[in-house]
């Protein structure tokens, strides 16, 4: 049985500035004790999206405060907390230099260990602190920056089984947001807007529909959609709300493929799991009521548990960096040295082959 412990946790990686204290119990559940979180939505709306040089000096402006916030909310002092965690990636690299040298400034002035966390085991530990899920489980992981499938066998312990070989699903949804002037961010816009819409009235492709692969593309459904959208333009409230629709839709469907291929192959590979196997979702996507159901009817179709924690927790936050650096510490793995660099790209599966579309420098993720 591990000891009690509690970790500080810092999450600066993209647009968001967050501090929290978590603990975990001798029995291994975690708690989070306070959880303090600044949105930059307003600095960024005006752009449509993220600018990373505001988003770092926001995070320069806000950080210090609200590490205090997070310990005079848990009603704690640095004296009382066993280690230090922050994101060191991936991430936009001014926001994780920030988190980052925070972390370590604090980690040295008060003699505590630093944990370098990836911003990916983070969201792929967090079913473990609400839901104390054993392993392995499968994660889907969308957001504006990700979309992944990965088996998660332990800590630090993960496989690629499907990533995007071009946009990530956030992206697809802020950029169909744009093209029909809706506003930034894209995911709760284009949801809102597709409740009036007809899903049917815009036969738009379902990309990688059929293949063995697991993997996903949304580039040319977000091309299909500009196109659609030219066609019949001026688009009156109507037409957008059915493009909405019939975006969502294509969405929805491609996904039940990918995930119903993947819960396919877990169940061959981990035919005598003593637990219910487990889905797991992460990421702003996540929050989209017509994925979620997607997915729930998926899993109870091939008899998988769905865990969906809550919103605040599968957005970004610093919560899930401290359980994550947690985990680590009652699984017996070393802190990090001082002298670690944030890293902008960071695979959860360092082992994964890079894809197309990767880049010269591999897979940011």
């Amino acid at each position: 049985m591990t000891p009690f412990l509690r970790i500080l946790g810092i999450e600066t990686s993209c647009d968001e500035t967050a501090a929290s204290i978590v603990v975990r119990h001798a029995d291994g559940h975690g708690e989070i004790v306070s959880d303090v979180v600044l949105s930059q939505l307003e600095e960024h709306s005006a752009y449509g999206g993220v600018v990373p040089e505001i988003a770092a000096r926001a995070h320069v402006e806000a950080l210090d405060t609200l590490v205090e916030e997070a310990l005079e909310q848990a009603g704690v002092t640095l004296a009382d907390v066993d280690a230090i965690a922050a994101t060191s990636g991936p991430g936009l690299i001014g926001g994780l230099l920030v988190g980052l040298m925070t972390g370590k400034a604090i980690a040295k002035a008060a003699g505590k260990p630093l944990y370098a966390i990836n911003h990916l085991e983070g969201h792929a530990l967090t079913a473990r602190l609400t839901d104390g899920l054993s392993f392995p489980y499968l994660m889907l992981l969308v957001s504006g920056g990700h979309t992944q499938l990965v088996l998660v066998r332990g800590v630090g312990d993960y496989e690629r089984w499907g990533t995007t070989i071009d946009d990530a699903l956030g992206e697809a949804f802020d950029k169909t947001a744009k093209l029909l002037g809706l506003p930034y961010p894209g995911g709760p816009a284009v949801e809102k807007a597709a409740a009036k819409g007809d899903p049917n009235r815009f036969p738009l492709p379902r990309p990688m529909v059929g293949e063995a692969r697991l993997d996903f593309s949304f580039s040319g459904l977000k091309t299909a959609v500009r196109q659609a959208a030219t066609a019949i333009a001026p688009l009156s409230e109507q037409d957008i709300a059915d493009i909405c629709a019939s975006f969502q839709k294509a969405v929805s469907r491609t996904l039940k493929d990918r995930i119903g291929r993947g819960l396919a192959r877990f169940s061959q590979e981990f035919p005598h799991t003593e637990r219910e196997p487990a889905l797991v979702v992460a990421g702003g996507v996540a929050a989209n009521q017509e994925i979620r159901q997607t997915l729930q009817s998926l899993c109870d179709t091939h008899g998988f548990r769905f865990v969906a924690p809550p919103h605040r927790l599968c957005t970004d936050n610093a919560a899930m960096i401290a359980w994550a650096g947690l985990e680590r510490m009652a699984d017996g793995r070393d802190p990090d040295p001082l002298e670690i660099p944030p890293r902008s790209r960071w695979p959860l599966d360092g082992s994964a082959e890079t894809l197309i579309g990767f880049g010269k420098r591999g897979a940011k993720a």
